[in-house]
């Protein structure tokens, strides 16, 4: 059993958090985000520290108790801190750049991909083969590495591809010849 939903969150100086018709507003010094929780939760704030209650112990209120306590946490991380992906390219000629708000990705292909950065996200290239996603959206920084990975998944045989920085890649032998 989860005990997740019970852990209190410490809202540090400078965080507002709000809660109208179940939806928590949480503002920091780096943006503002929302987030739409059930309304059967309740959120009460004393003395700078948060605790999200359930009003039974039901199998899916349980769940939904755990996801919300770490969907607000996440938040408040995400306005105070912001979160971050790093990528690295491995292969010969397969590179990065940074052109204004697109990254262009050279993997091998006809034609270099040009990707727009979405809403929300930064995307940095401080060496050509590697890139950082940041954002103050846990999940939308995570979607979008993941997104930018797709294109050339990591290969066991030789390595070649877009991993995240600490991933650990299983090499395969290839084969032998006589």
């Amino acid at each position: 059993m989860s005990r997740i939903g019970l852990k209190p969150i410490t809202v540090p100086q400078g965080v507002e958090i709000k809660v109208n018709d179940g939806v928590v507003t949480v503002k920091g010094p780096k943006g503002e985000l929302k987030e739409n929780i059930c309304k059967d939760l309740t959120i009460k704030i004393e003395d700078g520290i948060l605790h999200v209650e359930r009003p039974n112990d039901e199998k899916k209120i349980k769940a939904l108790h755990g996801l919300t306590r770490s969907l607000i946490h996440n938040m408040v991380t995400g306005v105070t801190e912001g979160f971050s992906k790093e990528l690295t390219i491995i292969g010969t000629g397969y590179r990065a750049q940074k052109n204004g708000n697109k990254l262009a990705l050279t993997l091998g292909f006809s034609h270099p991909l040009e990707l727009e950065d979405p809403e929300g996200i930064t995307v940095e290239v401080p060496e050509q083969d590697k890139i950082v996603v940041k954002g103050l959206d846990k999940q939308k920084v995570g979607q979008y590495a993941a997104y930018i990975r797709t294109f050339r998944m990591p290969e066991p045989y030789k390595g070649k591809g877009i991993r995240y920085t600490d991933e650990y890649v299983r090499r395969k032998v290839g084969k032998t010849g006589k």
